[in-house]
């Protein structure tokens, strides 16, 4: 593990210091975790489906009624 020096803001650190006490860790630990997580996000990009934001696809085609059965449509193999 490699030791490093980070400036960060005083309301910050105090923060993070008294999140760190709450939960019982240390800064450092957060401060670990955090680059860690950012690490995975953004750096690897390893996503998942949970955490990734819904894209649009344009309006509807037709507008859906009360007796529109999406899910019958989505299961029906005949539409493709």
């Amino acid at each position: 593990m490699k030791t490093i020096t980070v400036n960060v803001s005083d309301p910050i650190y105090r923060d993070f210091s008294i999140y760190a006490k709450q939960v019982g860790n240390s800064a450092s630990e957060l401060i670990r975790r955090a680059m860690e997580d950012y690490h995975q996000r953004f750096i690897l990009r390893k996503t998942s489906l949970r955490n990734r934001r819904p894209a649009s696809t344009g309006a509807p085609l037709q507008p859906i009624g009360r007796e529109d059965d999406l899910l019958g449509e989505m299961l029906d193999a005949s539409r493709d």
